[in-house]
């Protein structure tokens, strides 16, 4: 079981995620392929296997009034391939998860081709790493539009136009509002698309009459045989929220707290024995220090979940 984090490195200084220059700077992903260079170099040196690469790594490529950075992804052929290759070395599982604008089922047009052309860019970087099947773009179904039921049949719809290269990296995620788990997987029975299962968004949003172990099960079910599903898991925020004027606000359940639970995360690893193997993509605010902090926990806590788990 490889244990990832997303985006931002905070446990060593200096490390950046992606050229975030403004466009008037001439931001380029060669300078964030050599930022990822050396975020690889920290992976090695902490032991992490798994890593949510930014979505804005190729900065405006796909921007429709600044063209003059639509050609950088093929311009770093073989930064990318580089990168893949030290990726390979490591044992290192790369992942994008676009932002929340890039919406499939949109009702306006322009936004959903605007979405498609987003994940054809992370679909083609990743191509261009050599990067194999377990390599993906996570997404979500996306707004309801008023209509559910028709969101949803747009987003099947949409899918089944994308480019073989996006269809053959894109997975679906259950969110925390507006589509359960038994909504996507609906999704997969049409489609045959991947399932992320993301067990904070589950609880806040359950799928009615289906146990989270149930849910877990199907969702790994929808992964092939010789590749390994994963799961985002995060621990819900509890502590009281400071707004800049010194208010406390109440935080939101769906909100991810800095740290994991591990007593939670032990129970989650408990509950899943003898499913198949996955991997696991912590979403938490104080990312690889949070990871660090969960693995040493769980040697001491549960060694024996560790071996049984192969827990990296």
């Amino acid at each position: 079981m490889k244990l990832g984090f997303a985006v931002k490195v905070l446990g060593r200084e200096g490390l950046k995620s992606n050229d975030s220059r403004r466009w008037q700077n001439s931001p380029h992903l060669s300078v964030s392929l050599a930022y990822l260079r050396d975020l690889l170099v920290y992976l090695r040196e902490t032991g992490i296997k798994m890593y949510r690469m930014s979505s804005d790594l190729a900065p405006y490529v796909t921007h429709p009034e600044l063209t003059q950075f639509h050609g950088q992804i093929e311009e770093c052929a073989e930064e990318l391939a580089a990168i893949g290759q030290m990726a390979r070395e490591q044992g290192v599982r790369l992942s994008f998860h676009p932002s929340a604008f890039v919406l499939l089922n949109a009702a306006d047009e322009t936004v959903a081709q605007k979405s498609i052309a987003d994940l054809t860019a992370q679909a083609r970087m990743l191509d261009l790493m050599g990067l194999g099947p377990e390599a993906v773009v996570v997404t979500h179904v996306g707004g309801r539009y008023g209509n559910k039921a028709e969101s949803l049949r747009r987003f099947v719809e949409r899918y089944r136009t994308l480019p073989e290269p996006v269809r053959r990296r894109l997975v679906l995620e259950n969110d925390e509002r507006s589509y359960t788990f038994g909504d996507v997987y609906a999704v997969h029975e049409q489609t045959g698309i991947r399932l992320v299962f993301d067990q904070l968004h589950e609880l806040c949003n359950p799928t009615p009459g289906l146990t989270l172990r149930a849910a877990l099960e199907r969702a790994l079910a929808t992964w092939p045989a010789g590749q390994t599903p994963k799961i985002h898991y995060s621990t819900t925020r509890t502590a009281m929220i400071e707004t800049a004027d010194k208010r406390l606000q109440m935080p939101l359940l769906s909100q991810h707290a800095d740290l994991i639970d591990p007593f939670a995360f032990i129970d989650l690893l408990r509950s899943a024995k003898g499913l198949r193997d996955f991997d696991v993509m912590l979403e938490c605010k104080a990312k690889d220090i949070a990871l660090l902090r969960l693995r040493e926990h769980l040697h001491r806590l549960a060694p024996d979940l560790v071996q049984a788990w192969r827990i990296e």
